[in-house]
């Protein structure tokens, strides 16, 4: 019961790693506050926890205004907040047009002439590239500008920004993606740096590749393609993630803030 009695803010909880997440955090004790864009999903992602256990709010972080209510809520209710996750993201908008690009490259790296250039950065809209960076930095911003008010008052708080290896290493045909998670890293760095006076820690976790409902529209041999990458030989789970973030919740990172740490099976060693 590492979190008994902490309330613990995730966003992007519907699904996939949020899912995960708020399944470890309660397994730990934490009071949660599950937030998303889809109620019907928070509902059946909190169904698996228990409802005593889960304080569900749909917003969308990309708007300030819907941000400051969902904060308001939250102090009306707890009068706290111990642990922010900013979790709530998104993927690569045309998955069978990233898959067709990497098959064919990996087809023609075979026969050692690469005729099929990626051309995201020079072929994307202003609005996909707008919304990928709303949604990563401009969520990761609100959440946390609202969430160190309540915990800047009690002196204490850790907070957990969700990045990706992309914003380690760049990852070709993403370069939204990409910049959106480098940000964040970033952004973790700074407001560590700021706050650590205040006892509030700030950490990025930053996965590789991990099987999600927003994993699931990659073709079979994009994932052969990845598999070769990784040493470990397999893409990592939700859980896994889940638990590596109960570690920078809870107690046993006391001694961590500004880091980025990086489960991914290998494919990147810093």
């Amino acid at each position: 019961m590492k979190l008994k009695d902490r309330v613990a803010l995730i966003t992007g909880a519907g699904s996939g790693i949020g899912a995960a997440l708020a399944r470890r955090f309660a397994a730990e004790g934490a009071q949660l506050v599950m937030v998303g864009r889809t109620k019907s999903k928070l509902r059946e992602a909190a169904g698996s926890i228990g409802t005593e256990r889960c304080f569900i709010i749909a917003a969308d972080v990309c708007e300030s205004d819907s941000v400051a209510k969902l904060f308001a809520d939250i102090e009306e209710r707890f009068a706290k907040l111990d642990i922010l996750v900013n979790n709530a993201g998104i993927g690569v908008d045309d998955v069978a047009e990233y898959n067709r690009i990497a098959e064919a490259r990996g087809r023609e790296f075979a026969s050692g002439a690469i005729k099929t250039q990626w051309n995201m950065t020079a072929n994307m809209p202003d609005e996909i590239w707008r919304r990928m960076l709303a949604v990563h930095l401009d969520g990761t911003f609100y959440c946390t500008r609202a969430a160190l008010k309540l915990m800047s008052s009690a002196r204490q708080g850790s907070i957990i920004n969700i990045s990706s290896t992309a914003g380690l290493t760049g990852q070709e045909g993403a370069p939204h993606y990409s910049a959106a998670k480098a940000g964040m890293i970033g952004f973790t760095r700074s407001v560590a740096r700021e706050v650590a006076s205040l006892n509030v820690r700030v950490n990025a976790l930053c996965p590789g590749f991990v099987e999600t409902d927003m994993s699931s529209g990659y073709s079979a041999a994009f994932k052969r393609v990845t598999l070769g990458r990784i040493p470990l030989g397999r893409w990592g789970t939700a859980d896994e993630i889940a638990a590596d973030a109960v570690f920078l919740a809870s107690d046993d990172s006391s001694y961590f803030s500004g880091q980025s740490l990086s489960p991914n099976g290998g494919i990147f060693m810093g």
